[in-house]
């Protein structure tokens, strides 16, 4: 019996250190280089699970003369160090600077990886005005789903730099790199920023762009955010990192154009018609996306939203 137990303390004890290994292999993270010097950490979509350790959203880094700029954090303490270990497996040069695009759960809460080890972290004043002001309930939620243990020295922050024109950040200077902090005002979110490299026409787009993803207009102004992406059809675009999904060309934006128009347009008809708001979310089927990420919740949330809205409007004219 005792040769019996050893035995299955043996098996145990590998399998234990099977599991760890695996852990640790579904924890790292692969650098993607896009263009010279420019760098994706692909999230996996889909809302936070404890499989995916709630790194759902799309993070990166650009590589300049002087040091690295990171796009944002990540979902909490542990994905923030595990971005800053990517990064060290491709370059050895310090990282200067993190700017947070937008304010949502996954690109936030790595922020104390990066302040723990001095990294500056940036945010447009608005930005982080709106993480004051509900984040604490985001990070909540959180450890609901993800555990205690995952989300260990995740907590909020203040950004060590609050900016409301982008011309106030130097990239050049930091990180020896021309790089251009895109505002556009209040658009898909107040205080969203995207960040372009024009040296290789990147540009990480945080929450003005998902790809094959329902984009969440909650915080959003939907004319701005129309004329925002206008404005990003003009630039000299070759690759695009969303918030969410893979990378893509100019087609992205043209995606969420339609995804935007057709919303839009739908739910204004049925204003018009005068349908109740109880059967908004099922009428406002929109077939072209319906194999999008999200389809079944934010899109019905956003048929309600915008019917609000216009409800609104029309209530006040």
């Amino acid at each position: 019996m005792r040769a019996l137990s050893r035995t299955a303390s043996c098996w145990l004890a590998a399998a234990l250190l099977a599991c760890a290994a695996m852990t640790a292999r579904a924890a790292a993270l692969d650098p993607i280089e896009l263009a010279s010097g420019v760098y994706m950490v692909a999230g996996t979509g889909g809302e936070p699970d404890g499989a995916n350790l709630g790194r759902v959203g799309n993070t990166g880094f650009i590589v300049g003369r002087k040091g690295v700029l990171v796009i944002d954090t990540g979902t909490s303490y542990r994905h923030g160090r595990a971005l800053l270990d990517a990064i060290r497996s491709v370059t050895d040069k310090p990282v200067r600077l993190a700017i947070v695009t937008h304010t949502r759960q996954e690109f936030l809460f790595g922020a104390a990886a990066f302040r723990e080890q001095g990294i500056p972290v940036a945010m447009h004043q608005a930005a982080a005005g709106l993480m004051a002001s509900r984040c604490e309930t985001c990070l909540k939620t959180l450890r609901a789903t993800l555990g205690e243990d995952e989300m260990r020295g995740t907590t909020m922050f203040e950004p060590d730099i609050r900016f409301t024109t982008p011309p106030g950040l130097d990239a050049a200077t930091l990180i020896g790199r021309s790089i251009q902090v895109l505002y556009f005002g209040h658009s898909s979110g107040p205080g969203d920023v995207a960040v372009f490299d024009p040296v290789t026409g990147t540009l990480f787009a945080g929450g003005l762009l998902d790809a094959q993803r329902i984009p969440d207009v909650f915080d959003s102004d939907l004319p701005a955010w129309g004329e925002a992406l206008h404005t990003l059809q003009a630039l000299p675009l070759e690759v695009i990192v969303p918030g969410h999904g893979p990378a893509g060309t100019k087609r992205l934006v043209t995606q969420t154009e339609r995804y935007l128009d057709q919303l839009t347009t739908r739910v204004r008809a049925l204003l018009t018609a005068g349908a109740p708001l109880s059967e908004v979310p099922d009428a406002t089927a929109l077939p072209e996306f319906a194999a999008w990420d999200q389809y079944a919740t934010v899109h019905r949330r956003n048929a309600a939203l915008v019917y609000l809205r216009y409800e609104r409007e029309q209530l006040l004219k």
